[in-house]
């Protein structure tokens, strides 16, 4: 049975990305003033769409918008998954 699990700590996004070669990025259509817009995690190949960004700009904007990343680990067939999402955080 494939499980979901949601996170706000640094650390254990960034290991999930990077542990399925995925990158920070922002939805170019989305920045402003050089600021990181819509984020997104670019597991390749390059998507015109999404400028890179670095883990601190990153992680700025992601406590900044009170997001939490939702996230899967393995499929339901046992296979590493890239299912995740940004949500706003749950008031609990």
């Amino acid at each position: 049975m494939s499980e979901s699990h949601t996170t706000t700590d640094h650390d254990t996004i960034r290991k999930w990305a990077t542990d399925r070669d995925g990158r920070p990025a922002t939805v170019k259509a989305t920045e402003e003033d050089g600021h990181a817009g819509i984020l997104r995690i670019d597991f390749g190949p390059k998507d015109k769409g999404l400028d890179d960004i670095d883990w601190d700009e990153f992680f700025q904007k992601f406590d900044e918008s009170d997001l939490e990343f939702l996230y899967q680990d393995r499929t339901k067939d046992g296979k590493v998954s890239r299912f995740h999402k940004f949500v706003r955080r749950s008031s609990h």
